[in-house]
């Protein structure tokens, strides 16, 4: 592992990384990540249309803490074993790795039946170091979420109905992206993707790589002259650009 590499340990961002990751859109990272693992070009990232409750937030980026709730049907657990179960999802969010990123499948399907999420769990999740949330279910509450909290969801809903803690810190499926514990998360008005750690320190230098290209073709169509020859010609420039 290189000394860059480095910037991450044990499943921690730092904040210099961070900073540098939230340069770029969520858009680019997945560009810039064709171009490092290219096998990932068809997967890791959200691919059903999510919500962005605040678009004027930076990108989020932070560590997965992966759980499952639903809410449309009260829960099979006892009252007690009801609060202890979320009791230890409570403490498995503020014992991980910070900054966190909650990502949260409901079970109920795409779009939720209640919520978990509103001022009260928003509060509290960023009090335990969680930047925002990605699930395909509801949120609500929106002008009372807890400040600079960023939260993708794939509908807004007035109701908490019986929402309940299902399991915690497995592999989820939101919106089509596969996220486990642990995984490094980009998000913002476009979605959300997976980093992989091997990939982390290379996305800025790839993401540069790709701009550059990109000015060429985008400075040769904006000339008044542009024509096919033109772009065939910008298109050839580009390639050569490493």
């Amino acid at each position: 592992m290189s000394n860059k590499d480095q910037e991450i340990w044990d499943g921690v961002l730092t904040p210099q990384l961070i900073a540098e990751l939230q340069t770029m859109d969520t858009p680019t990272v997945c560009n810039a990540l064709e171009l490092i693992v290219p096998k990932r070009r068809g997967y890791g990232f959200t691919a059903k249309h999510l919500v962005c409750t605040r678009p004027e937030l930076p990108p989020m980026v932070g560590i997965a803490r992966t759980a499952t709730i639903r809410a449309a049907h009260p829960g099979d657990l006892s009252g007690a074993d009801a609060r202890a179960l979320s009791d230890a999802y409570y403490a498995y969010i503020d014992q991980g790795a910070k900054p966190s990123v909650v990502v949260i499948q409901d079970l109920d399907g795409h779009g939720g039946y209640g919520c978990l999420w509103g001022e009260v769990n928003s509060n509290i999740h960023k009090g335990f170091g969680c930047v925002g949330l990605v699930t395909d279910g509801g949120v609500r509450d929106l002008p009372d979420i807890a400040p600079g909290f960023q939260m993708l969801a794939a509908s807004v809903l007035p109701s908490h109905a019986f929402v309940h803690i299902v399991d915690f810190s497995r592999p989820v499926d939101v919106a089509g992206m596969r996220v486990i514990d642990g995984d490094v998360i980009h998000a913002d008005q476009h979605g959300a993707v997976v980093i992989p750690h091997s990939a982390v320190t290379q996305v800025k230098a790839a993401a540069e790589k790709i701009a550059r290209r990109e000015a060429v073709i985008i400075g040769a169509a904006q000339q008044p002259d542009f024509d096919v020859e033109k772009l065939r010609q910008a298109q050839g420039d580009a390639a050569e650009i490493h």
